[in-house]
């Protein structure tokens, strides 16, 4: 099974996989897998015919810096110094298959190197050519040096699908296309995705983009009432937590588990509670699946006596975490919830002590 093909000077070496033990000198049968050969004309034909559309609508300076033809796909990296845009792509790949569609004779010349560059023929830039070189034409479309396998005619390609285009590094653009049946069956599966989409937004596959649009819009429309409601809840249960408030030697201390609160929610809960309580120290604890997001915030007239750093960090090595933050505020995560309610307790020792 050949993998690869080298020029070694004038001979062609294949490179591959034997299945029997060979031997210098021995006689071997060659034969080519028709099948495999047929799908890589197209993908090779399609290669001359996408370099000439890209020169003609994005520039001439567009110039093949590699490529890959196989049977499954066709890959051509050019360069080229930005994207190319959708509407440029839908360009292309319409006039390539125009010209797939004017069903072009491919012609093949051998000529002297330098009447060919003359002609027009495109040559590749480094490329090393013999003096006797091969010129493929399509029409007046493409003309260039190659000595790879080709279609008879463009018809034969059937259709060009352009599916990708990338950026593989600076000023070197991709684009990888299909070609005959794969395309075909690239375009069916693409367009019954289409038509499901639709069907589950029961619309026509031509409105789908406004029913998206629509879909998103009362999505954002539901999310902001959704976090006014959730602010309004927090709201709430900050006022209802007023009555936890602790007197420790003449300063509020409110320390609280919140297992039904929301993690988003509870920097806005303290900032809430510490105007509630004007002058305190305030800890918050919310238990979750194998975690715990916690909260400390000390009012300004208290930083010097005690730092919601330390507070957290306190509690947090408590529950198998660790925070950090400013003094008047700071977060930490652990991962032992079962430690929680313990170590907000111990809070009140800790305040004590430093108060």
């Amino acid at each position: 099974t050949v993998t690869d093909t080298q020029k070694l000077a004038n001979a062609f070496g294949h490179q591959g996989i034997a299945k029997a033990k060979l031997s210098v000198g021995a006689n071997v049968v060659t034969q080519v897998d028709d099948s495999r050969r047929e799908a890589i004309k197209l993908n090779h034909s399609a290669t001359h015919l996408l370099h000439a559309a890209l020169r003609e609508l994005v520039g001439e300076h567009v110039a093949q810096k590699g490529s890959l033809v196989d049977d499954e796909k066709l890959r051509f990296d050019f360069a080229h110094y930005e994207a190319v845009t959708t509407e440029q792509l839908i360009s292309i790949e319409r006039l390539v298959n125009a010209q797939i569609r004017q069903n072009h004779e491919l012609t093949t010349k051998l000529m002297e190197l330098d009447e060919a560059k003359a002609s027009g023929a495109m040559a590749l830039f480094g490329e090393k050519y013999d003096e006797k070189v091969r010129v493929v034409s399509m029409g007046n479309f493409s003309t260039e040096l190659c000595g790879g396998t080709h279609v008879s005619r463009t018809g034969d390609i059937g259709l060009c699908k352009i599916t990708s285009e990338s950026g593989i590094a600076s000023g070197v653009r991709r684009i990888e296309a299909i070609t005959g049946e794969a395309a075909i069956n690239y375009v069916q599966e693409q367009a019954y995705l289409l038509q499901n989409a639709a069907n589950i937004l029961k619309v026509e596959p031509i409105n789908l983009i406004e029913r998206i649009n629509n879909n998103q819009d009362q999505l954002k429309s539901t999310e902001k009432s959704l976090n006014q409601a959730k602010q309004q809840l927090a709201s709430q249960q900050g006022s209802d937590l007023m009555n936890q408030v602790q007197v420790i030697k003449e300063h509020n201390v409110l320390v609280a588990n919140l297992p039904d609160v929301e993690v988003k929610a509870l920097k806005g809960m303290l900032d809430e509670l510490k105007q509630k309580i004007s002058s305190g120290i305030i800890v918050l604890g919310v238990p979750g699946d194998g975690k715990v997001n916690l909260i400390a915030g000390v009012t300004s007239d208290l930083i010097n006596k005690i730092k919601a750093g330390e507070l957290v960090n306190f509690v947090a090595s408590q529950v198998g975490g660790k925070g950090g933050g400013r003094p008047d505020m700071a977060q930490a995560g652990g991962t032992k919830p079962e430690n929680l309610e313990h170590a907000l307790t111990s809070v009140y020792g800790f305040i004590s002590e430093k108060l």
